[in-house]
Formats: C-alpha cells, structure tokens, sequence
C-alpha cells in the first residue's frame, strides 16, 4: 500500500464499521490494532481510541496489550540488535519498569497512545502488562502477578469469564493474546515453564527480578484461528468487516479458547 493509493479514513468510518460489527454499550473488548494497515486515519491513534471509547461507553471496557518485553533477560533475543558482550550491562542497567511511563515495544501507535490515555490503568507485569479504560478497568488489570501472565486469574482469564471479545483491527490470529490462556488450559506433552527476568522495582529497590513463568509462542495460532472460523463454533462467533484497506474481526473470546484448548491437545506435540 502506497502513499497514493492509501484510503482515507475518518472518525465516523471507524465508528460505522465498530457499530457493524455488532460493538455496543457495556461489551469488554481486548483490542489488537495496526493503524498502517487501515491506510490515512485523519487523526491518527486518537481516533480509533476514541471511536472505541464511545463504542463500548463508561459501562464497557477496553483492554489492549501494552507489552514492554525489551524489559526480558538480552539472552531470550529481544535485544536482538545489541551484542552478546553488552548483556550484562543492559542487566544491569537497564529502567525497571514503571506502569506510567515504561513504553510499549512494537504494541503499535494505538497500544502506545492508549497506555497514557486519561483514566486508562495498567496492570503490574513489568514485560506483559495490560492496560484497560472503562467500568471493569481496575479488575481486569489488579493483581496481575509475575509469574501468571495468561492462566487462571489473569487478566486473559478474566475476560474469559467476563463473557468478553477479542478486535482484530488489521492483524492476524498470531497477535490474537487471548490465545494464551488456551496455552495456559490446554494439556500437551511439550508445555513447560520458564525462567524470565525482569527490572522492577522491589522495596524501593531496582532488581533485576527472575521469575518462573509459562513458556509460549503462539506459533500456531493462526492455524487455530483458520479452523476456529472454519468451524460451527466460529461460524456464530466471529463477526468481520473491511475498514480502509484493512480487515476487522470481532471474536467471542470464551468459544474461541475452549475450542483452541481442544485444537491444542489434538495436534501440538
């Protein structure tokens, strides 16, 4: 997609198509968005925060990754672009995480603009945090422990018994985080945990904190979500519409986990 050729996009689409979708007052919604892909947003992040804001009202929630996981241990490849001999440095030195400031890393310009957004919160994960504006914005983000980032009582989890959603807005089912609490339910005889590091702050001190935590990568995850929407779960749960050059799903969150629970045990290793 070119500049030339890009579509230009106003408020009043973002807000036609979310409608469209079936999006109204009081739903939970985790969002995923590429902006690029949509083509000119006039306004840019603001508008699709502010399109989804009003979308869903003060009685909804919108919940988005706000992922800062640059603040991992160098060995895991996420400071792929620095050399081995500056490992120990960044360790060392590297910010620990601070929920008002701490960036996001490649979340996207909405995720970014969102974390900061009046009345948004962030939950405590100093590399997988979410970040949640709306009625239910304190339980979803609360509590979100260092070691259960995707499992039972994290903010996936909650969602899931929240009855909530997923939006993909011009990404695939590989951004799909909500998948991680099939990871977290699903039994399969590769699954293990993992042993993460992170900078937080801990009694007022700057740690470089190692914490065991439940390995995954969602390399599946858009096979999953190919058979999901081929399936008669997905069939009634998956709602689609162009915006721009891009494309939206609206996914039931709580059919889309339990049948990638069973696609999990069915076909991984």
């Amino acid at each position: 997609m070119t500049k030339e050729n890009r579509p230009l996009v106003l408020k009043k689409d973002v807000k036609n198509a979310l409608t469209s979708l079936g999006i109204t007052k009081g739903q939970n919604i985790i969002v995923h968005c590429s902006l690029s892909s949509i083509g000119f947003v006039c306004g840019g992040p603001q508008i699709i925060i502010e399109s989804l804001l009003e979308s869903v009202g003060k009685e909804g929630t919108i919940l988005m990754p706000t992922q800062s996981w640059k603040n991992l241990d160098p060995e895991t490849g996420v400071h792929w672009e620095e050399p081995e001999e500056w490992w120990d440095v960044i360790r060392q030195n590297w910010p620990a995480y601070d929920k008002r400031i701490t960036p996001t890393n490649t979340m996207g310009a909405v995720a970014e603009m969102f974390r900061s957004w009046p009345g948004t919160l962030r939950s405590d994960h100093p590399a997988r945090s979410i970040a949640a504006w709306g009625k239910n914005a304190d339980f979803f983000t609360k509590d979100h422990d260092l070691s259960n980032i995707f499992g039972e009582g994290s903010p996936l989890s909650r969602l899931y018994d929240e009855d909530g959603y997923a939006l993909l807005i011009g990404v695939g089912y590989d951004k799909n985080t909500s998948l991680h609490l099939a990871d977290a339910r699903a039994n399969y005889k590769s699954k293990h945990n993992t042993t993460e590091h992170s900078a937080i702050i801990e009694n007022g001190q700057r740690v470089w904190k190692a914490y065991e935590t439940l390995a995954v990568d969602g390399e599946d995850f858009e096979e999953i979500g190919r058979d999901f929407e081929n399936s008669p779960e997905g069939t009634t749960s998956v709602a689609k519409i162009t915006l721009g050059s891009s494309s939206l799903r609206l996914i039931k969150v709580r059919p889309m986990v339990d049948f990638a629970v069973k696609w999990i045990e069915t076909n991984r290793e």
